[in-house]
């Protein structure tokens, strides 16, 4: 198989020999620059100076000079100036303001990329909105009028954010595209020897056409696409939709040959359709194709993609790879939100602000600090069992801080710096988080596999506790701890984790965006159902639909001609293709195939083999044998036990319910999980009173009671009740 990146490398190297110092090579991310690298080594013979390789978000930062800023520090730097523009008396804080403010830098970034004019469309809004409530009363409520006079202030919110960031050469996307389209020319001249290749896009924003465009008019640059013929002819196919759309209104092409057009998708496949239940089920799918694959060619992995259309999956799916998968490659952006290590931070901000919340003494509640205990980071370092035994055993509901600690007479370092109580200070707070997160990493391995992807999620919990950290420094007077808590749950939905890993060997895992210009023997696709891959109509934005198609926004018809090119060009050089699907209907999407799949079968090539099934979980032949268990000597000797007092009736009503339940609970006396009661459970209470009827009615064993007797038993009841509700309750 000729991938397109071996390709390109033989054109480069064919065109410029030895001289490819002055070339740059532009892709469409960053992904696929090491894989490019690779290809034109293995197409030189001797030691030459590599082309200088970037993505367009690269190239664009160095033509504007402005750098790039991430999701957390937008919104950080965009509330600086939202607090400076808005009244003083109408300003929110900061958990009001992230939820809104995320939508909105969205559209501001997608505004500047299409080179539109921003006042016009945000006033348009504002117009919306006052046509939304037009009535024949004279007078607004107060409420509307604030509403209208907030949706008014949206363009001096970008225009100043726009100003801010431009003097600080700091900005979001859409920002540095604008800048780049007015700097093009000047740096076009200052680099005229400079020579630019572009490679394998597809859906070009006017911003980045106008950049491509004005450097192969001055014969500064080339551009080479990936279409294959199939797709790029047929005008009903949304997969050549954008491509077909720059072939015939680029004036480039009128004169110059439109490269390159492929011939790859009509080729022999064989293509595997598996319909199963749930997540978990296509994890584990996954892990029976991989390896029945390894088992047949070991080599074929380095060749394989798994491409996983929810992010979510990537936990399941690792923990059900064969254990002869010695190497993978995760390139994806997977949500913080997910992150395993933000549960375990998420839960001691639950914990000690519900103890700062209690007046009188620092209490914590038993359900946090169980959860934090038996969280797999914590266990193993601080001696938890025992801790969980004795709180669980005497049913402690609440814990003072001085409580947990007598539990634990032996804490280590890491049982101090999770349990010690929080400052009122945020900073103090952020810091203790910063130390949890450096002690979580000293207890990992940088040799485990495993560890080496926690590891990568408190890297990136580190760096969003720091940027914290960052700003409350210079914005200082945060508030309490439930303030901080606010605000760290906003910035965790903006933050990514990104994983680095050896991208030239073994099985690569990624979303289908990270798919790019590269190309795979064996393509495994995961979650192909309709609202996943499309993903349908959902729109995070302030911007209607018909203001979009309007000003030539994109809409989600561009999304959907977007992921239909990634899924075919992924398919078109790949010869074993798996598509995965969720059967069960969780949804109004669950269940449905994706268009993809039925797409695929009604548009059939002819030298495609196409297989369906539904995969059902293999449950163990084991599971139809009848239990027997032999009445061995010992067995009888317990019964005989049992017997002598008699049999309860709950132990009979168990025998005849479940007679495994009754050897399990009687005969080898393995009880139900102990757990803490914080309202007295039936069971309990019949304890406590058979107890007390016990001890009332013992010293009268073989006598006859008189009247005396239980007016003595009456006098005496109360105490004994209360001491044996002390015994079961605690």
């Amino acid at each position: 198989m000729e991938t397109f990146l071996n390709k390109i490398a033989k054109e480069l190297v064919g065109r410029f020999g030895n001289s490819l110092i002055n070339i740059t090579v532009v892709l469409p991310n960053k992904r696929s620059k090491v894989f490019l690298i690779s290809e034109i080594e293995n197409n030189i013979s001797e030691t030459v100076f590599a082309p200088n390789i970037c993505s367009i978000q690269e190239l664009t930062e160095r033509i504007s000079g402005v750098r790039s800023l991430d999701n957390v520090e937008q919104l950080f730097e965009f509330y600086k100036v939202y607090s400076d523009v808005s009244d003083q008396s109408e300003r929110q804080n900061f958990e009001q303001f992230a939820p809104w403010a995320k939508v909105l830098l969205k559209d501001f970034s997608e505004i500047d990329s299409y080179l539109l004019e921003p006042d016009k469309i945000l006033q348009y809004l504002k117009d919306i909105k006052d046509i939304e409530h037009w009535s024949l009363s004279e007078k607004r409520t107060e409420i509307i009028e604030k509403h209208l006079k907030f949706w008014s202030l949206f363009p001096e919110f970008y225009s100043a954010f726009y100003e801010y960031q431009t003097k600080r050469k700091a900005g979001y996307q859409g920002l540095i595209y604008r800048e780049s389209v007015k700097k093009i020319q000047q740096f076009s001249k200052a680099n005229h020897k400079e020579f630019f290749v572009f490679v394998g896009f597809n859906a070009l924003m006017p911003s980045e056409e106008k950049i491509i465009q004005y450097l192969l008019k001055e014969n500064q640059a080339k551009i080479y696409w990936d279409i294959d013929r199939i797709f790029l002819e047929d005008s009903h196919n949304q997969a050549g939709y954008f491509i077909r759309k720059s072939k015939k209104e680029w004036k480039h092409f009128e004169s110059n040959p439109f490269e390159w057009i492929s011939d790859e998708f009509s080729k022999e496949k064989n293509i595997h359709i598996i319909g199963t239940a749930k997540s978990i089920g296509q994890a584990k799918v996954v892990g029976q194709i991989l390896e029945k694959q390894i088992n047949e060619n070991p080599e074929s992995l380095s060749k394989t993609a798994l491409v996983l259309s929810e992010k979510s999956l990537l936990i399941p799916v690792l923990y059900s790879l064969p254990e002869n998968v010695e190497s993978l490659n995760i390139t994806l952006e997977y949500s913080a939100r997910n992150n395993p290590i933000q549960f375990l931070i998420n839960r001691l901000f639950k914990m000690h602000t519900y103890a700062k919340s209690k007046k009188g003494a620092y209490t914590l509640y038993y359900k946090d600090v169980l959860e934090v205990l038996s969280n797999p980071f914590v266990e193993p370092f601080v001696g938890a069992n025992e801790v969980v035994h004795i709180i669980k055993t005497n049913n402690f509901t609440f814990l003072t801080h001085n409580k947990l600690y007598e539990l634990n007479p032996n804490q280590t370092d890491f049982f101090k710096l999770i349990f010690d109580k929080w400052s009122d200070d945020a900073l103090e707070v952020l810091d203790r988080i910063s130390d949890i997160l450096i002690q979580l990493k000293n207890n990992l391995s940088k040799n485990l596999d495993s560890d080496k992807v926690t590891l990568a999620f408190v890297f990136e919990i580190h760096k969003i506790i720091n940027q914290l950290k960052n700003y409350f420094l210079k914005a200082p007077n945060v508030g309490n701890i439930q303030n901080l808590y606010s605000i760290y749950k906003q910035i965790i939905d903006s933050a990514e984790v990104s994983f680095e890993g050896e991208p030239l060997s073994g099985l690569q895992i990624m979303g289908i965006l990270e798919s790019r210009t590269l190309d795979f023997e064996n393509v495994i696709f995961t979650s192909v159902n309709e609202g996943k891959i499309p993903f349908g109509k959902s729109q995070n934005s302030f911007i209607p639909y018909d203001v979009k198609r309007e000003y030539g926004l994109p809409t989600y018809r561009d999304r959907d001609a977007i992921y239909t090119y990634h899924f075919y060009r992924l398919l078109s050089r790949a010869k074993n293709i798996y598509l995965i699907y969720n059967t069960e209907d969780d949804g109004l999407d669950g269940g449905e195939k994706s268009r993809f799949i039925t797409q695929l079968k009604v548009e059939k090539q002819p030298n495609h083999t196409i297989t369906e099934e539904i995969h059902n979980a293999e449950l163990p032949n084991i599971a139809y044998h009848s239990l027997k268990i032999e009445k061995s000597d010992l067995v009888m000797q317990r019964l005989k036990e049992i017997s002598e007092n008699g049999f309860s009736p709950s132990s009979l009503s168990a025998y005849v319910r479940n007679p495994i339940d009754f050897y399990y609970q009687r005969i080898l006396k393995i009880n139900e999980n102990k757990e803490v009661e914080e309202t007295i459970e039936a069971n309990t209470l019949g304890n406590v009173i058979h107890n007390t009827l016990e001890v009332l009615y013992k010293p009268h064993i073989n006598q006859i009671l008189s009247v005396f007797d239980v007016e003595q038993m009456e006098n005496r009841f109360e105490s004994v009740l209360r001491e044996k509700f002390k015994e079961q309750f605690r």
